[in-house]
């Protein structure tokens, strides 16, 4: 949901949208385990 709230933001410029990102952005943040569940979703490549 942050990418796409980023993504409409970053195309259109509205500040409501930038406004509502960052209202996300805090929920998330206040969620326990939410930063390694999204960090557990990002591809690393293996080397």
């Amino acid at each position: 949901m942050l990418d796409f709230t980023w993504k409409v933001f970053s195309q259109t410029g509205n500040i409501d949208t930038y406004l509502l990102f960052k209202e996300l952005e805090k929920d998330n943040h206040e969620i326990p385990g939410y930063q390694e569940e999204e960090l557990a979703e990002i591809d690393f490549p293996i080397s």
